[in-house]
């Protein structure tokens, strides 16, 4: 009797792309589509040829024999830029988990760019890595969301495993690893902290759209005006980038003329460090005329004079528990179900805020 689908085999010729095709009722091409993950197919397309795989051992059978080979097992980083000091903390606990683990780390940067950061991954997924963790907040793209859940298919169905790390997953139905701190009840913390001390008028100083994290902080910012009855106002918001000298030449735009707030909420300490500056170069002294606040508890947090009030991120631990999870899930010591974990975050008070001026400065 013949039979009507193609089964794992035993023995030690390798599954051909070909006998995936059949067995998914699909073309060879649509199956290197979906196994690349650069390329939109329909979900119950991409569910039947990841099935075929997993059934047949295809990709499995591979990447298994790349590493009973002589390459040394391999954690593969995913990161925006080097050096930007959160992503480098990240990466420490990273380096030091897999260390800690025999595994060394592949590491590939993206700049920020969403079609380079599917290239790498993709690229890192071809040189068999154990787990790829993407680092940093990511693109609110429903596009580039589809196509990251796509590469994280092709990831699981070789054996491997894709962790988005400081990032939420775009859809609970991905087969990744998520690790991430409570990035918007931390903007909920610092802010409620000068909503306590009588601010009324905290500007947003940073990106409003376009990241998660950025989008985060503003959730958080606008959740703690909400919980003091407070509107929110269109105008106290301040986009731009997260570094030092965009948000300062931003904010110095925007005190031309006098400031209109009492408080500087910026998303990021090196965003906190430009605004310092330019509320200095306006005659503005902090904290008493305007109390400043940062995220993520940087070096230069204490360097700063004030020394600025912030929220502590812990980066190192983000990066030991992403390599500590997806590992643990492919040798077996960490089940499925435990494939998400939310790391608390903590206001850190230091000298830069202070109740507001009884007279608006201006």
């Amino acid at each position: 009797m013949t039979p009507t689908r193609t089964t794992r085999t035993t023995t030690s010729k390798p599954t051909t792309l070909r006998q995936v095709a059949r067995a998914a009722d699909v073309s060879m091409a649509t199956v290197s589509r979906v196994l690349a993950g650069n390329y939109p197919v329909a979900p119950r397309t991409r569910q039947r040829v990841l099935r075929a795989v997993q059934e047949l051992d295809y990709v499995a059978n591979t990447h298994a024999r790349a590493l009973r080979g002589h390459a040394t097992p391999t954690v593969a980083l995913v990161l925006p830029d080097l050096r930007d000091e959160a992503v480098a903390r990240i990466a420490q606990g990273v380096e030091e988990e897999a260390t800690r683990n025999g595994r060394s780390c592949l590491i590939g940067t993206t700049r920020g760019d969403t079609e380079r950061e599917r290239t790498v991954l993709r690229a890192m997924r071809q040189n068999g890595a154990g787990a790829v963790i993407l680092i940093g907040g990511g693109a609110q793209d429903p596009v580039h969301q589809e196509e990251l859940a796509a590469i994280a298919a092709s990831l699981a169905a070789a054996g491997s495993r894709l962790v988005l790390c400081g990032r939420p997953a775009p859809d609970d139905a991905m087969p990744a690893t998520v690790v991430e701190y409570d990035n918007e009840g931390g903007a909920y913390a610092v802010v409620s902290r000068l909503l306590v001390q009588g601010h009324r008028r905290i500007l947003f100083l940073g990106p409003a759209t376009g990241s998660t994290t950025a989008a985060g902080r503003l959730a958080g910012y606008r959740r703690a005006l909400a919980d003091f009855d407070l509107p929110f106002r269109p105008e106290l918001v301040v986009g731009g980038g997260l570094g030092r000298a965009d948000a300062r030449d931003r904010l110095a735009r925007r005190l031309v003329g006098g400031s209109d707030f009492t408080a500087v909420f910026a998303v990021t300490d090196n965003a906190a460090s430009g605004a310092l500056a330019a509320l200095r170069e306006a005659g503005l002294r902090v904290p008493d005329d305007v109390s400043l606040v940062g995220y993520g508890d940087a070096e230069c947090a204490t360097d700063l004079l004030p020394q600025l009030t912030t929220v502590h991120v812990p980066y190192v631990e983000l990066g030991r528990t992403a390599v500590r999870l997806a590992l643990g899930l492919t040798e077996g010591s960490v089940s499925a179900a435990d494939q998400r974990a939310l790391l608390g975050t903590h206001v850190v008070l230091r000298d830069s805020t202070a109740p507001p001026p009884r007279r608006r400065p201006g």
